[in-house]
């Protein structure tokens, strides 16, 4: 019976009921697309974040006077462990000699030409969050006996960390406001369903029907127009997907090792959010407008 009503008031209302679904099916196609982006970018920040490093230089006798003994080199390698900012194994001694054959290995017309061996042992600290990466480096200011000197990169760490800030930003406020105008277009769908039937919510009302027999039809509409535009939408996705985006995004997987959202996920918070906008637009428009 409800399932009939608003088949019937969904039809009576042809025009409006086929833009709700339209722009529900826009913006559940545009979520979509956001969220496979969205997610593939979150994973690359972190990813990049993860490879936010600082780099605790020892003294050596060309720069300090005298090399950094191993007590201060421990010394310091232990602050570091205790370090509740830096991730859990996240520090990492490198030897002057791992140094120098990984820089001869790299630039061999540089290295060829030198005698000795310039360069320092040093520590690779990770942070736990690549937020807190500065914070490590700060707590080695000024730098302790045996330390010659800590960098971690600081543009690059900083442009990093703006561009994951700059993708989350812009990936909430696109969502919510795609969400809100497919929310408001169900809602005006609902209520002029409502003013076309205001006679019969009469003859109803007299005849003794429920509040919830009179209000279902209109909630159910709103469901459904959430929910068929939400179908539609992850289908034009799985079109778009498999025509032009699957093989994009599965290079891209490869090259960086980010990934995006599931495609099945992906599909299942599309008809949620259909359902939920669906839900949350009528029921504010019979709250409001149907006084039964």
């Amino acid at each position: 019976m409800l399932f009939s009503e608003s088949l019937r008031s969904m039809t009576a209302n042809i025009s409006t009921t086929a833009a709700a679904t339209l722009t529900v099916l826009i913006g559940m196609f545009l979520v979509g697309v956001l969220l496979a982006f969205g997610t593939w970018a979150r994973s690359w920040s972190d990813q990049k974040k993860d490879e936010l490093v600082v780099k605790v230089y020892f003294c050596t006798e060309l720069e300090c006077g005298k090399d950094a003994t191993k007590k201060q080199e421990n010394a310091v390698y232990a602050t570091l462990q205790n370090n509740a900012l830096v991730k859990p194994g996240g520090v990492r001694f490198i030897s002057k000699g791992a140094a120098y054959k990984k820089m001869k290995k790299e630039h061999p017309e540089i290295m060829g030409e030198l005698s000795t061996n310039p360069l320092p042992d040093s520590l690779a600290v990770t942070a736990l969050h690549g937020e807190d990466t500065a914070k490590i480096a700060a707590s080695l200011k000024p730098p302790p006996p045996g330390v010659e000197d800590v960098k971690y990169g600081q543009k690059t760490t900083s442009r990093v960390l703006q561009l994951a800030h700059v993708i989350e930003t812009v990936f909430i406020f696109a969502v919510v406001i795609l969400l809100a105008a497919a929310m408001i277009l169900i809602a005006n769908t609902i209520r002029l369903s409502i003013f076309s039937r205001r006679r019969e919510i009469e003859v109803m009302k007299l005849v003794g029907a429920s509040n919830w027999f009179v209000r279902g039809p209109f909630m159910l509409e709103g469901l459904l127009c959430g929910l068929i535009g939400s179908v539609f939408a992850v289908v034009l996705l799985l079109v778009a997907r498999e025509a032009v985006a699957g093989p994009i995004l599965d290079n891209l997987d490869a090259a960086d090792g980010a990934h995006a959202i599931a495609f099945s996920l992906n599909a299942l918070i599309l008809c949620g959010l259909g359902l939920f906008i669906g839900a949350l637009g009528s029921g504010l428009t019979v709250r409001r407008f149907l006084k039964v």
